[in-house]
Order: C-alpha cells, then sequence, then structure tokens
C-alpha cells in the first residue's frame, strides 16, 4: 500500500514521495531514484517499488527537487543536488527507524545511487538499471540548445515533451562528478542491469561500471526492455531478480507465523488492481504469480487458484510416494504425478458424501520408473491416498477469515 509523505530535501524544500510498504512486517527498506527529468510516478518506478513490497521491501520513492510533486526549483539542481537529496531521503528513513539498506537507480537516479551509497552506511545492496557510467552522458539529451546554455548562461530545453530550464551550473556540475572513485569506495554488493538495445544509455555503460566497481558484483541483462523499462513485465523480472539477488545481502527476518501455522504465513498480495494477478509470497525466500487465463479476464502470467491446489496435491503425493520407498528401499528411479481438477455430477462420483449437486473432483496420474514389481507399485498407489494434502482435501476444513487493522500512516 503507498502511503504519501514529506521530508526536507537538500536545500530545505520539501520533497514528495512515497513509501510502498508490504501488508505485513517490512522486512527491509530501500529508496528507489527515478531518471532525469521523470518522477516518483513513472511506471517502472511504480511497479518495480510496488512488487518488491509484496515481497516484504519497503521502497520509499520520491521526486527530486523540482520536479514531480516536490517544491523547488528544477533550474537550480544539478546532478550533485540528487545525490544530496538521496542522502536526505536515508537521513529521513533513519529517523524513523527504517535505515535503508537497499539503494535502486534507474538511469541518472543510478548514477546518483552508485554516487551516494558509501556515504550512508547502511546500505548493503545497490542495484542499477540503465545507468550511465559518466553523468555527463545526460548532456546528449540537449543537443542543439548546448550553443546557448554556453552563450546565455541557460536555456529551455525540451525533454520528453517537456519544457525544462537547463543552466551552465548544471552542465559543469555534471561534468565534474565522476563515479569511479565512489565505486572504488563503495563496499556494497552491486547488481547491474542494463538493456542490450538501450538506445539512450548504450550497454557499453553497464561494462564500464562493472569494471569499475569491487567485488561482490553481478550483471543481468534485461533483455528486450527498452530504456524506461515501460512493458509491466520488464519492470516484474527486473523486480524480481531484485529481490532475490538482494536477500542475499539483506537482513530478511521471515513474519512470525500464527499459533497453528508452523510453516508460516503465505502472503497474497493483489499486483494488478485491474485484472487478477497475485503476488504469491512465503516469508522472503518464496516468492510466485497467481493469476486467471486471458479467457477468464487475467493476464495469465501464473498459474490459477486451482491449479495451485492441483500443485500442492501432485507435490505431496510425491513426496510421500518417495519418502516411503526410500524407507522400504524400494527401487523407485522417478515419479511425477499429472492432477486435473473439474467439477462434476455428485451422483458420478462413487467416494462422495453430501447432497451437493457438484462436487469438486481430482484425478491424479502417478507415474512411476524403475524396476519395481507388481506388489510395490501397489503399495506405492495406496500410499498416495496417505498424502497429508489428500486428506486434507477430503476432509472438512474450517476456514477463519478477519479484517487486519488499518495501518496507520507515515508521518512526515
Amino acid at each position: 500500500m503507498g502511503q504519501k509523505i514529506t521530508f526536507k530535501g537538500h536545500s530545505g524544500e520539501m520533497l514528495a514521495a512515497r513509501f510502498d510498504a508490504p501488508e505485513g512486517p517490512v522486512l527491509a527498506t530501500a529508496i528507489f531514484a527515478h531518471c532525469f527529468t521523470c518522477s516518483k510516478d513513472i511506471p517502472a518506478a511504480r511497479r518495480i517499488s510496488q512488487r518488491l513490497a509484496a515481497m516484504g521491501i519497503g521502497v520509499l520513492r520520491f521526486d527530486f527537487t523540482g520536479l514531480g510533486h516536490s517544491d523547488g526549483e528544477f533550474a537550480n539542481t544539478g546532478f550533485s543536488s540528487n545525490v544530496a537529496d538521496l542522502l536526505a531521503a536515508a537521513a529521513y528513513l533513519r529517523e524513523t527507524g527504517q535505515a535503508p539498506g537497499l539503494l535502486i537507480g534507474h538511469s541518472l537516479g543510478g548514477a546518483a545511487v552508485l554516487k551516494a551509497a558509501p556515504e550512508i552506511p547502511e546500505v548493503k545492496a545497490v542495484a542499477t538499471l540503465g545507468a550511465p557510467h559518466d553523468p555527463a552522458h545526460v548532456i546528449e539529451n540537449f543537443g542543439a540548445s548546448l550553443a546557448e546554455i554556453e552563450a546565455n548562461g541557460e536555456a529551455e530545453v525540451c525533454l520528453a515533451n517537456r519544457p525544462f530550464t537547463i543552466r551552465k551550473s548544471f552542465l559543469e556540475d555534471v561534468s565534474e562528478s565522476q563515479l569511479d572513485p565512489a565505486l572504488k569506495a563503495m563496499k556494497a554488493a552491486l547488481l547491474i542491469m542494463h538493456a542490450p538495445l538501450d538506445m539512450t544509455v548504450g550497454i557499453d555503460n553497464a561494462a564500464e561500471i562493472f569494471v569499475a566497481a569491487h567485488h561482490p558484483k553481478s550483471f543481468v541483462t534485461l533483455d528486450g526492455a527498452d530504456h524506461l523499462i515501460t512493458r509491466a513485465r520488464d519492470a516484474e523480472y527486473a523486480a524480481d531478480v531484485i529481490a532475490t539477488w538482494a536477500a542475499r545481502y539483506l537482513d530478511l527476518h521471515r513474519p512470525a507465523p500464527p499459533a497453528g501455522a508452523p510453516e508460516g504465513v503465505v502472503r497474497v498480495t493483489e499486483a494488478d488492481p485491474d485484472g487478477f494477478l497475485q503476488d504469491v509470497n512465503s516469508g522472503p525466500d518464496h516468492h510466485a504469480l497467481a493469476d486467471e487465463p486471458v479467457a477468464y479476464g487475467g493476464t495469465n502470467r501464473g498459474m490459477s487458484p486451482y491449479q495451485y491446489l492441483a500443485a500442492g496435491l501432485g507435490a505431496c503425493t510425491s513426496m510421500t510416494i518417495r519418502m516411503y520407498a526410500r524407507r522400504k528401499k524400494w527401487p523407485l528411479q522417478a515419479v511425477h504425478v499429472d492432477v486435473t481438477h473439474d467439477k462434476i455430477h455428485a451422483e458420478d462420483c462413487e467416494s462422495c458424501e453430501g447432497a451437493a449437486s457438484k462436487v469438486d473432483q481430482f484425478v491424479r496420474v502417478i507415474h512411476l520408473s524403475g524396476p519395481l514389481d507388481a506388489d510395490q507399485r501397489a503399495r506405492l498407489l495406496a500410499i498416495a491416498d496417505k498424502c497429508p494434502v489428500h486428506r486434507t482435501l477430503k476432509s472438512v476444513s474450517d476456514i477463519k477469515t478477519t479484517l487486519a487493522d488499518e495501518p496507520a500512516l507515515a508521518q512526515a
């Protein structure tokens, strides 16, 4: 859920921010820095932050001074002020007891997080998306206006169909800013993500950052993505990779399980309010997607709820058979289980009880490989019915549902 907050930026101006908080405990905190002249609400920032929140990582994304809903004049800012705003965001989170362990930066925001990381002691991991190795790379966007900026001290430049005043001080600032000293000083782990066909910031920038940085460092290609990561599936992929990679370096603690649930909490969070896509998490270690087929209004990016039920039954069946064969030292080489689900009329179900007109039927087809004799195969088939999930589906379950308390909004 997104919480609107404000905090003071580098010059004392109030910066507009949003904290994408997990539904449950915050396992770690991150800051997302947006691209040049963008805002915290561009699709890539929003999607990646929300997906990370679904995985238990709270993300603060904010508008740099003079952009989006933040106060101040963009014309008075530069790369150094962006870095200072990042340090102010980290200080704000530190004051609230949620100092950031992860920094994520997109494009010039990626260069800014690389520059800021050594100055934020709590940061253990840094991820960049399409970041330039040289902040002065952004000057290429100004084209024919460069001469006017040099001659008159400033010029109005059209970027992304919007006018921005660029001053000579900005050119001097980005030209003097170097990332290599920060990369050498950075002790946090680094993940570099870049699209090979990025036409705005070339892939060679990723190589230069990678060479300049110390280990641990990793590179992951965003194959097929554009510079702004506009496609939802590219942003989702980036979020999945960042969360999985960062878990190695962040101190992520599983949420405490409720009484009677020794395997912990399975948290399902809506990922697409306009469809049916859901994030499914079991602690920080396991993440999957649930969805519906396109024919039912979904986007088919994950298994359906009934497919998850079938998967649970199939997995439990296979495990139970393997455990029994292992204990008996029988020559079972491999097992796989095909499970289908359907609704059938009660009168067609010989083992069903009750008077319901239709019942759920799961059909299991068990495949056993290995030199098993007929008695062993028959016994393993019988053991399949001892699977705990089989027993749960066959029994009458009690489902208790309550509403959680409304969380309090974060205060500036």
